[in-house]
């Protein structure tokens, strides 16, 4: 089943407030579901809560230049990801992911 509440589907709506259209690859999901699986099990498994703690960081930048990109277009894949979120993928501190 799906949900309407969504955090793709949030941030789809959020950046879409700045006229910036965001899609998710499979990939991408994959990717963000992994990442918070493996902090959760290296710092505190604090469940679906760490979803949003990742997805806040990998949507950083994004939000604080959003309004300088309105009509453009973002696809969040694998690579969108390992990009934004490239210093905890190289197993910096872990204790920055904690909420």
């Amino acid at each position: 089943t799906e949900t309407d509440n969504a955090l793709t589907r949030q941030y789809t709506a959020l950046m879409g407030t700045e006229e910036v259209v965001v899609s998710f690859t499979d990939d991408g999901i994959a990717a963000l579901a992994r990442i918070a699986a493996e902090v959760n099990r290296s710092v505190e498994n604090i469940g679906a809560r760490r979803l949003y703690t990742v997805m806040e960081r990998v949507f950083e930048e994004l939000s604080f230049t959003a309004p300088d990109r309105s009509g453009e277009s973002v696809v969040v894949d694998a690579a969108f990801v390992e990009k934004n979120l490239g210093a905890l993928l190289g197993k910096a501190d872990l204790s920055r992911y904690v909420l």
